[in-house]
């Protein structure tokens, strides 16, 4: 789903919160389900990560909820957008919302990389959801 400049996409994990939060923080797991990349739960925390063809994105952590809520600049000096995860537990799982906001939809590659992670975007959930069952 996508709302002006943000695409938001959620998805049930049936995972609890602190297996999800250790997938979004972890570099080892991080690695295995998106990017590789120094990340760490800690605002102000600066980082890469590996996109692969796309290069190396700058990020800088921006918020920090402990299991609740990681948000991150990604891209700085691209794209300049920012990725929040929220995580809400449900059942005996989690419900991960993922909103990424700030796409430049007037710039040729704001609107191609836009459009090229909303779709995206749902398959990188998907990728998360099996490392979490593997390493479950």
């Amino acid at each position: 789903m996508t709302e002006n400049d943000t695409i938001i996409c959620e998805k049930f994990l049936p995972h609890p919160p602190a297996a999800v939060w250790r997938a979004l923080t972890d570099p080892g797991v991080h690695a295995r389900w998106w990017a590789a990349g120094d990340i760490e739960p800690v605002v102000g925390h600066r980082f890469t990560l590996d996109m692969g063809s796309f290069g190396s994105r700058p990020c800088e952590v921006t918020e920090v909820e402990e299991q609740r809520l990681l948000a991150y600049r990604f891209a700085e000096g691209s794209l300049d957008t920012t990725i929040t995860w929220t995580l809400r537990p449900e059942g005996e799982g989690t419900r991960l919302v993922l909103t990424h906001a700030g796409f430049d939809l007037d710039s040729p590659m704001g609107r191609q990389a836009y459009d090229g992670m909303g779709k995206g975007w749902p398959h990188v959930l998907d990728r998360l959801d099996t490392v979490l069952g593997e390493t479950a």
